[in-house]
């Protein structure tokens, strides 16, 4: 079984929808925890270590041989977790990072929530030294668009992402950092490539579960 372990409900329709193109067949168990992403905001993301390896214990004991992450702020909370479990964990903007550090050294970060920020950029040098590059990254925080998504309002959340993303110059790649920012870049023609983390997160994660000899739950791809 593949575990995704998110902290809205919204992504549960949306990795279903990824999980129906790309991987039919592909048994997935969703786990939303709001309230990770309420205490990390306020309190930091170490704050909620132990609920997250709680969580993660929990999800191997109900079957779990792989985990995705699908929230940005408690990503590298929920691998380092997984690790001390020798649970496979995969934070879900981790494989968008390193194709970020790929497309050029100028990196904007696009985020609505301020916490994102942080762990998104220490990914980002994470991987800019894996690949063995120089990169410089830009904060950009999207005024007002959380208070949409908050309020159910999807639609005016997405616009004011693509608001923000069309006023951004200068830069050779643009990260939508959390997987709720996604659709908006499907309107986007910018110039510079615009990623979000789904799909290549969900087939990064939906290939490292195939990977392994004891996995049932991937049954076409």
């Amino acid at each position: 079984m593949l575990a995704l372990l998110h902290t809205s409900s919204a992504h549960v329709p949306v990795f279903d929808a990824l999980r129906d193109e790309d991987a039919p067949g592909l048994a997935l168990h969703h786990l939303v925890r709001p309230e990770l992403l309420s205490r990390a905001r306020t309190q930091g993301p170490d704050a909620v270590a132990e609920d997250v390896s709680d969580e993660l214990a929990a999800a191997a004991r109900d079957g779990a041989r792989v985990v995705l992450c699908t929230c940005s702020t408690i990503g590298s909370v929920a691998e380092t977790a997984g690790a001390a479990l020798g649970l496979p964990v995969l934070r879900v903007d981790r494989p968008m990072a390193a194709a970020a550090v790929a497309a050029g050294p100028r990196i904007a970060v696009l985020a609505t929530v301020e916490s994102t920020f942080a762990p998104t950029e220490s990914l980002l040098a994470e991987e800019a030294d894996r690949a063995g590059r120089e990169i410089s990254v830009r904060r950009v925080l999207v005024q007002g668009a959380w208070e949409k998504f908050e309020t159910g309002d999807t639609d005016a959340y997405l616009a004011t992402v693509a608001t923000a993303a069309r006023a951004v110059a200068d830069t050779d790649v643009i990260v939508l950092a959390q997987a709720s920012m996604a659709p908006a870049a499907n309107d986007l023609a910018l110039g510079v490539p615009v990623l979000s983390s789904p799909r290549p997160g969900l087939r990064a994660a939906a290939q490292l579960a195939a990977s392994d000899p004891n996995f049932s739950g991937l049954r076409t791809m």
